[in-house]
């Protein structure tokens, strides 16, 4: 696939909140039925209880993941001053398995855009060994995937998908 029409290209996910890199892990995530598919559109409703996730690969079963779930458009898309707003962590995944086998670190937290059409990015790193001493960020805001990467010696992402929420109309009641 040309770089211009890679959906993370188009919708500023490499750029944003990572570099250029090369899949290598198959990542699937799940709301429900609904698959997370690069831009589609989900609703905040749907994601209150945390994503199925799958990992798999042909040659990567024996190997430890990360996930890193953000958010690069808190609180809004025209003044992310609260860029990179961390949804959840997990580290040492083993591979061909889920989260649920991972170490969460820090607890999903569920999507509620404020204004705008929000990016939820799901990032996948391979880790070189067992994780041992991760620190949880102190604060959700301005987490960077990128120095996380960097101070954690993750290098680049072996999958990457994200899909766009926005503030759901509220119900009137009478």
């Amino acid at each position: 696939m040309a770089r211009s029409t890679d959906p993370l290209v188009v919708g500023r996910v490499i750029g944003d909140v990572i570099d250029m890199f090369v899949p290598s892990v198959d990542m699937g995530v799940y709301y429900g039925s609904k698959q997370v598919t690069n831009g589609c559109e989900i609703k905040p409703s749907l994601t209150v209880n945390r994503p199925n996730v799958q990992i798999s690969g042909r040659y990567f079963n024996d190997s430890l993941y990360t996930l890193v779930m953000i958010d690069p458009d808190a609180p809004s898309p025209s003044e992310p001053n609260l860029r990179e707003w961390i949804h959840w962590l997990v580290t040492d995944i083993p591979g061909a398995t889920d989260p649920t086998h991972g170490r969460e670190i820090l607890p999903y937290m569920a999507p509620r855009p404020p204004i705008g059409i929000h990016r939820y990015v799901f990032a996948l790193f391979k880790q070189a060994g067992p994780m041992v001493m991760v620190i949880p960020p102190q604060q959700r805001n301005n987490f960077s995937t990128r120095a996380f990467g960097a101070h954690y010696g993750l290098g680049l992402p072996v999958a990457c998908v994200y899909f766009n929420a926005q503030k759901e109309p509220g119900t009137r009641k009478r």
